[in-house]
């Protein structure tokens, strides 16, 4: 198969990016600054799950400030705009042609490239999608790719995007999944999900590399039994303490553990918060705004 008729590059390439005030505003052109966007930090289900009447869904459903939509983020630095994962199925909307420098996916799971059946079908520049190198992607995106064009990425090989480097961390999850570690001049912040602990290579890797802030898996509350394809609490934890985080943001989130934490305030340890939508974390300040 020609990587021209697939839409897969074997690997990656530097590609520019055009700004557009209709998304935001322009970031300083700072090729030392790092920006990354929380767009959604929910699990496959959101919040509020749909017909659940749990408190934390009812409260979703009254204030917009605790809904979660698909894990998403966007990292910007200069004029380099970079989407982490798909989920969200407004992209063609939220991100005009020519708007992003690249995609980078996580893995293949629907609620993770779902808005990539739409926005695949537009016109104008391509859009370079990085992902892991998994032979089955999902759907048939691969072989109707329309305008994106699929990068195969390799574990802890840099690929350039602008002004952005990734490179991906392999993470333990029931499909083949990346990590990446993101960096801008001196600015470093980790995005790990979804996953259920971190592989030992990753373990170090980590250690070595030292993120200012680490975006990371915690699906569920603690359980009893250690649990499958995404973190609780207690192995979200773990595996920040063994790769020394300074700073810990939790995504992937669900109702459960969202109603979890309404029982429990103030449980987490100071370094480690909870994601919302809308949060923003830069290399200026890694406590999280919105």
């Amino acid at each position: 198969m020609s990587t021209l008729n697939s839409g897969i590059l074997p690997s990656s390439r530097e590609v520019d990016s055009i700004h557009d005030s209709r998304n935001g505003p322009k970031p300083p052109k700072n090729t030392g600054g790092l920006r990354l966007s929380l767009l959604g930090t929910g699990d496959a289900g959101g919040v509020p799950l749909y017909g659940c009447n749990c408190p934390a869904c009812e409260r979703a459903r009254l204030d917009p400030l605790f809904r979660r939509r698909p894990s998403t983020a966007l990292v910007e630095s200069g004029g380099t705009r970079v989407l982490i994962d798909a989920g969200l199925v407004d992209l063609a909307e939220r991100f005009p042609s020519g708007n992003l420098a690249a995609i980078l996916l996580t893995h293949f799971h629907p609620d993770h490239v779902q808005g990539l059946f739409h926005l695949r079908w537009g016109t104008g520049p391509r859009i370079d999608v990085g992902a892991p190198p998994d032979p089955e992607g999902c759907a048939d995106l691969y072989k109707n790719n329309g305008l994106l064009t699929f990068q195969r990425l390799q574990e802890f090989s840099p690929a350039l995007f602008g002004d952005v480097t990734a490179t991906p961390v392999p993470l333990v999850h029931s499909k083949m999944t990346f990590g990446y570690c993101l960096e801008a001049g001196s600015a470093r912040i980790a995005y790990l999900c979804d996953t259920i602990g971190l592989p030992p290579g990753s373990v170090e890797f980590l250690k070595q590399w030292r993120p200012d802030c680490v975006i990371l898996d915690c699906c569920h509350p603690p359980l009893e039994r250690r649990p499958r394809n995404h973190n609780d609490v207690r192995t979200a934890l773990e595996s920040a303490d063994a790769i020394g985080a300074r700073r810990v943001i939790l995504t992937h989130v669900s109702h459960e553990l969202d109603l979890w934490l309404m029982n429990h305030a103030g449980t987490l340890p100071r370094h480690v918060a909870v994601g919302r939508d809308g949060m923003v974390i830069d290399d200026r300040n890694t406590e999280p705004s919105r």
